[in-house]
């Protein structure tokens, strides 16, 4: 069994910014020379979190609006009175969508479906950089 760690760096504007990192990840894999195995996507950070969608401009707007629906940026958060950060709300989100996923893959190619990409939604207030662990198992 082998592990390699990678890091993809990434640029966000919050506001449930969706960035698509498929690609890195699978450079990621291919890099790494293991071809059989899983691969651990983290987000570092309690106001962000990575899942799988269909990367289209539908659904670009559709899940925003969805969180927004979820945790209301205009309501009021009791992290907000401790912190005066006014970003309550990034935090909720990040946590009811979580901060890793794991995909197999085999042949160094992610067995992902055909419209399936894997993404991380900055929810933060701010504009962020971040770096996105990518690690790989497998032999």
């Amino acid at each position: 069994m082998n592990i390699k760690t990678d890091y993809i760096p990434i640029s966000t504007k919050g506001f449930t910014d969706i960035i698509d990192i498929t690609h890195e990840v699978a450079d990621s894999i291919k890099k790494s020379e293991i071809k059989n195995g899983t691969v651990t996507v983290f987000v570092s950070g309690s106001t962000a979190g990575i899942t799988t969608i269909e990367y289209e401009p539908g659904l670009l707007k559709d899940l925003p609006e969805a969180f927004e629906k979820l945790a209301p940026q205009n309501k009021r958060y009791f992290h907000d009175d401790t912190w005066h950060d006014g970003n309550g709300f990034s935090h909720v989100r990040a946590a009811m969508l979580g901060c890793s996923l794991t995909v197999p893959f085999k042949d160094s190619r992610l067995l992902l479906g055909t419209w399936q990409q894997i993404v991380v939604i900055d929810f933060d207030n701010r504009s962020r950089r971040r770096e996105v662990v990518v690690q790989i198992m497998g032999e």
